[in-house]
Order: C-alpha cells, then sequence, then structure tokens
C-alpha cells in the first residue's frame, strides 16, 4: 500500500496500525495507543492531566510513510476553505475524527475513567460553545457535517456548513471514544490487540437479517450503546464547570455563554441522542434539485409510510443504501421528471435514516398531501415480509421523537399507509398490517372537502364499508384498482344494489340506508 497518498477510510487507518502491531509484536493495545500519540506529536495540557505525559510511551517502529501517515490523520485541524483533517470515513457512513476517539480510549486503557468526558466530549463542546458566542454570524454553536469528494475514495473532506469547534466528525469520534473506552475499562478488551478491537467495532457487515442479529458493540448500534452508558447530567455539569474557570469575561459575555450552554446542550442531546443517525444529501452523494424547492408550513400534521418496492431488497451496508438512494433519485428525476427524489426521508436496514427531502421541502410521496406531511420509505419490497425490527423502531420511535421535538412533525401527528391516501399496493400488505399498531395509526382517512371515507384495515374489504357521501362522485379505494361510484341523493332506504359495477370480476354492490349515505359490498 502506498502511504505517501492519503487515505481517508477507518480501514486505512486499520490496515497501518495492524502494520505497526506486525513490526512491535511485544506491545500491548495501551502501548500502541501511546505511541500513536507520540508518533503524532500530539500532547496537550489537558492531555497530560488525565493521560499523563508521553515519557514512558514506545517510540514504535514502523515505515517512514506509515508515521507520516498516522500524523497526519490523527492530528486534527480544520482550514480557512472549510477543510476537515483527521477525519476518516467508516463503513457505517459515519465521519470520525481519530483524535477524541484514541483519547476516549487511551483514558480507559489507563483506567482513568474521569477523564473520560473531558478528552472526548466536554473540551471540545466547551470551546465550541465559546468560540460561537465571540463569532455567531460565521459559525455554529456545533456538529457541522461535511461530505467526502469520494465515497469510494475518499481523500479530502469539506464542511458543508458554517464551521464549529465540535464538528460532526469530531462528536462522533468523542462518543466512540466514550464507548470504547467505557468498555475496555471494565472488561477483558483490553487483552485484544488495537487492530481487532477497531476492526470488530467499524468494520461489521450484517447479513440479510440486519442489525437484529448484529452484535452489541458495533459502530451501527453507536447512539444506543451511547445512551446507555453516559450520565447527560455529569457531561452538562462538567461543561458548566469548564465555564466557570474562563477568565476575561464580561456579564454580558457570561449570560450569553449560558444560554448557548443550555441551547446547544439540549441541541446536542436532541441530535446525537434523540434523533436517528441522519445521512445527509451531500453524503450520500445526491444531485442538486432541479429548479427551486417549495418550502414546508411547519408543524405537519401528517406522516406516511412507503416501501420503495424497487430497489426490492433491503440494503445492509451504508454503501449499498448510499448507491440506492442515488439510483432511486436517478429514477424519480430522470425518468419521472420530478425536481428531486420523492421522498422527505428513506430508512435503510444498515442502522442509518437517508434525506431525501428533508424536513423543509415539500415531497413527492402521497398524491395531494405532499405539502401536508412526510414521506418516509422503507428500502425493499414488504409486500410478504417485514423491514429488521431495528429499521422500523428507528423510524416509529427515534424518526417521530425527533420530528415532534424540533417542530417538524405536530405532537398530534396521524401517521398512515400510503395506500390510504391515493390507489396503490404501498407499503405493502405485510408492512401495512404492522404499522397498523404503531401509535399515531389512523383508520379514518384525511377528510378533505370532497368526501369522508372510513377505511377497514388490511388490503382487501372482507366486509361493508360505511361512506358518508358529501358529493355525488366518490372514489373507492380497493386494493390497487380505482372505482368510481355513484350514489343517488334521493335513493329510498334498503333500496338494495342502485348500481352494479363489474371490474375485473369484482363485483359492487350499493346498499342506500338514508340520504347521501351507502353501504359498498364487495363480493
Amino acid at each position: 500500500m502506498d502511504w505517501g497518498v492519503f487515505f481517508g477510510h477507518m480501514k486505512d487507518f486499520i490496515r497501518a496500525v495492524e502494520s505497526i502491531e506486525a513490526v512491535n509484536p511485544d506491545l500491548q493495545m495501551l502501548d500502541v495507543v501511546k505511541g500513536l500519540r507520540k508518533a503524532a506529536g500530539f500532547e496537550t495540557n489537558l492531555i497530560k492531566q488525565y493521560l499523563g505525559d508521553l515519557s514512558d510511551a514506545h517510540d514504535l517502529v514502523s515505515d517512514p510513510s506509515v508515521t507520516s501517515y498516522v500524523n497526519e490523520v490523527i492530528n486534527h485541524s480544520l482550514s480557512e476553505l472549510g477543510k476537515e483533517k483527521g477525519v476518516v470515513l467508516t463503513l457505517d457512513g459515519s465521519n470520525v475524527a481519530l483524535a477524541p476517539m484514541l483519547l476516549g480510549l487511551e483514558a480507559g486503557l489507563q483506567s482513568t475513567v474521569q477523564g473520560l468526558y473531558p478528552l472526548s466530549l466536554t473540551h471540545n463542546l466547551v470551546a465550541s460553545f465559546l468560540h460561537h458566542v465571540h463569532n455567531e454570524q460565521t459559525t455554529l454553536s456545533f456538529g457541522t457535517k461535511g461530505f467526502w469528494d469520494s465515497i469510494s475514495s475518499p481523500k479530502v473532506y469539506t464542511l458543508s456548513d458554517l464551521p464549529s469547534l465540535a464538528t460532526d466528525a469530531l462528536i462522533i469520534g468523542g462518543i466512540d471514544g466514550f464507548i470504547l473506552g467505557s468498555e475496555v475499562s471494565t472488561s477483558n478488551h483490553r487483552e485484544r490487540s488495537l487492530s481487532d478491537l477497531l476492526k470488530s467495532y467499524y468494520s461489521h457487515q450484517p447479513d440479510a437479517a440486519g442489525l437484529d442479529a448484529s452484535p452489541r458493540l458495533i459502530s451501527q448500534k453507536r447512539r444506543m450503546n451511547f445512551k446507555k452508558l453516559v450520565s447527560f447530567s455529569l457531561l452538562k455539569s462538567q461543561m458548566v464547570q469548564a465555564l466557570t474557570v474562563r477568565p476575561n469575561l464580561n456579564e454580558t459575555e457570561r449570560k450569553r455563554l449560558d444560554d448557548v450552554i443550555n441551547e446547544g446542550f439540549d441541541q446536542f442531546v436532541h441530535v446525537y441522542a434523540v434523533c436517528p443517525n441522519i445521512i445527509s444529501r451531500s453524503q450520500w452523494g445526491a444531485a442538486a434539485f432541479i429548479g427551486s424547492p417549495s418550502y414546508l408550513s411547519l408543524p405537519m400534521p401528517y406522516l406516511f409510510i412507503h416501501h420503495t418496492y424497487q430497489p426490492s431488497k433491503p440494503c445492509t451496508t451504508f454503501d449499498q443504501c448510499a448507491s440506492d438512494m442515488r439510483s432511486m433519485q436517478r429514477y424519480h428525476q430522470q425518468t419521472n421528471g420530478w425536481s428531486d427524489i420523492g421522498y422527505s426521508f428513506v430508512a435503510g436496514s444498515d442502522g442509518n435514516l437517508y434525506e431525501g427531502r428533508g424536513w423543509n421541502w415539500v415531497g413527492a410521496h402521497t398524491y395531494g398531501y405532499n405539502s401536508k406531511g412526510y414521506g418516509v420509505s422503507f428500502i425493499g419490497d414488504y409486500t410478504s415480509t417485514l423491514p429488521i425490527k431495528s429499521a422500523m423502531d428507528m423510524v416509529r420511535y427515534d424518526f417521530t421523537s425527533c420530528a415532534v421535538n424540533s417542530g417538524g412533525l405536530s405532537s398530534s401527528y396521524s401517521l398512515y399507509g400510503h395506500r390510504q391516501a391515493t390507489s396503490t399496493d404501498c407499503p405493502g400488505n405485510s408492512f401495512y398490517r404492522e404499522i397498523q399498531t404503531w401509535e399515531h395509526y389512523q383508520v379514518k382517512r384525511y377528510t378533505n372537502d370532497l368526501w369522508d371515507l372510513l377505511y377497514l384495515p388490511g388490503s382487501d374489504f372482507a366486509e361493508c364499508i360505511a361512506i358518508t357521501v358529501q358529493t355525488l362522485t366518490v372514489s373507492v379505494c380497493f386494493s390497487a384498482l380505482l372505482y368510481r361510484v355513484i350514489c343517488l341523493e334521493d335513493c329510498g332506504i334498503n333500496n338494495e344494489c342502485n348500481h352494479l359495477i363489474v371490474s375485473l370480476e369484482i363485483s359492487t354492490c350499493i346498499t342506500c340506508i338514508g340520504h347521501n349515505k351507502c353501504i359498498i359490498n364487495y363480493f
């Protein structure tokens, strides 16, 4: 491998660690982690406070090109042009800054658990909030995301928004450092090699069963593990404590900083503990929106559930899901003639939610309701099977909580299957039966000015459907077919079969039960 060329994938960093371990076979994991830090020249007063100096660190034997690569890939920096260094792309689609990950891991290996919070998260968040107070027009308080020049061969990582001193990559790296440090401090993981630990965490590829059958300690389950291990009250108290020792702040600045800390911390919890991991458009390689988008008026009262049908197979890796997203967008733009991919968000079976038109743009997912609701689709055909449980839970619980808390979705939202709004089998028979058990599911469809229709559960109607007709023409959805039924205002009660419709060997009998009221029987 030519280490003279920078490689921005986690698997490349792991290969570098393997090559170092191969020529330093007697070193333990802690020795290698400290040796990497020494090779990168990574030492600050904060690090010394919790981890000590590097006087006892081993000088790792390695090829000079490997040492040069390690130095470049571990040291984090931001350029004025928005280029972020010290970041690698992982198999699950996350972007990880290596420095906070390795510091958290070293704190755990040294059993310096009190250093986990400041080394992995607290210091970077506090610095970012403080910087934002003095530069509110030109920075974000935290969490700036970015994108790679190439997903398959990543080399250059560029921020996609205003900068922050705690970028998304630094936070994700810090969360991983916190998780791995917590794990090695209380288990026998420290007996493993560093490369083995990193491979098991970052290189797991789910099989057809997806994350439901995957191990617990993998990067795809980062948010689940973080929520179980972290004390948010302790994290916040450490942040407040760190600010009390900040000199040269006048009363106005300190008050503003307190507000930024409180607001920023709540938003941090929202983004990294409440919401699912949302892969942005730039991360999955979206093409540009054609024309100018129309904007939603939030919050949305409706949430529509879809399946993609094509692609028909669930995607279980970031590479596969990102490819499916690009394929669907091409089809929607080039074949359907739409401005963009139609869905608001798309759920993969890889643990990620993919941004389509997102929180604010009007979609093209549910005819007649694109400006009134979000459309979330699951990659796959769920006519006779279900999405994996973790994917369903991600949308059922994490996405809806995220959407409600952020003001995107009304707290009293109504949830429907796509078929309840138009003539389609979507989201598939099996999946439609499942979502009827979800919170906020509504049997009764949205009432508009024309008609009010009560649907029975299931894909076909074995019993009668009562319809209150508010106009002479009413649309009746049966399976994937659309029928037009005329109910006469002056029909007599019990005057059965005013109209008989025969279509595709399915007969429909209309029974009048009162003024403007009929019963539709399928037989």
